[in-house]
């Protein structure tokens, strides 16, 4: 093989390897066309806002393959339905590239619940946007703190911090509306623990102390006999407390006698504890002892 390169002149090989490198290259420029399908180039068909399978047919059917390259969770999306596409809708590609996907998820991913006791209603509603939640239904409560969250709830109960919950769930939150406004001291002489508890949370007033009397075992058959603070006040005019304060109650096993005063609370009048009192004869009348004729 050697001899037969050194048996000729130096410039004879020298244009052999010329002539050689320059059909070499030839080749590569002729056959770059079918290696890189120069002229095999399609317009990449739109998929947004199709199902995942249908987006499938449809790229297959125009020649181009498909992988899912990532999902998202959006709650106005159908499930699977395609949220973006690499390339673009109406790109000219090669007729081989592989079409990416972004699909919207079936199922919500889970996510820990916030503690959002104490922001305000603004704060709370911001946080809870920020990790796809979606505010409920909000209620006020009377409270010092006035447009604070005071609860959170999810389907009516409290939900704790760090508890797992869907992404784009409701949360439902109690507000407190300060204490603005004033509501009369309701009478709960003669109620039972039942009725004069449902009567203040009517009221928004809070139940403070329970003290019973000898012999009371359960507070659900008692009555309250006191309360503190009273429904009047010394000078006789009513009572008046801002909501969110509590009232102290005191419980009996016997039904008290219920003042007529409470009768505008609509409470029922033991009458048969009141007596009427016997009438006295006036003993400063002098009788006649005139005779008669």
């Amino acid at each position: 093989m050697f001899k037969f390169i050194t048996s000729r002149p130096l410039w004879v090989n020298i244009l052999a390897g010329i002539i050689l490198a320059l059909a070499l290259f030839s080749a590569m420029i002729l056959s770059l066309g079918w290696l890189t399908h120069h002229n095999d180039a399609k317009t990449v068909p739109s998929v947004l806002g199709k199902t995942l399978p249908q987006a499938e047919k449809i790229l297959s059917d125009a020649g181009f393959s498909i992988e899912v390259q990532d999902s998202v969770f959006v709650d106005s999306l159908k499930p699977l339905q395609v949220v973006r596409q690499v390339p673009d809708e109406l790109d000219v590609v090669k007729s081989t590239r592989t079409v990416y996907l972004t699909i919207n998820r079936a199922v919500p991913p889970l996510i820990e619940m916030p503690n959002i006791i104490g922001y305000s209603l603004r704060s709370a509603e911001l946080s809870l946007q920020n990790l796809g939640l979606k505010l409920g239904d909000t209620t006020f409560k009377p409270d010092f703190a006035k447009n604070s969250v005071l609860q959170q709830l999810y389907n009516g109960v409290d939900i704790q911090p760090g508890a797992q919950i869907r992404v784009g769930s409701k949360i439902d939150l109690v507000i407190g509306n300060g204490l603005g406004t004033s509501v009369s001291v309701p009478n709960l002489i003669g109620l039972t623990f039942g009725d004069a508890k449902a009567v203040l949370e009517g009221k928004g007033l809070g139940l403070g102390s329970v003290i019973t009397s000898a012999g009371v075992a359960d507070t659900l058959k008692a009555f309250v006999y006191r309360q503190s603070p009273d429904r009047f006040d010394v000078d006789g005019t009513p009572r008046t407390i801002r909501p969110g304060q509590i009232v102290d109650i005191w419980l009996s096993l016997e039904r008290p006698v219920v003042d007529s005063t409470s009768a505008g609370n609509g409470n029922k009048i033991d009458s048969s504890s009141h007596t009427v009192p016997p009438v006295r004869k006036d003993s400063t009348k002098k009788t006649s002892n005139i005779p008669k004729p």
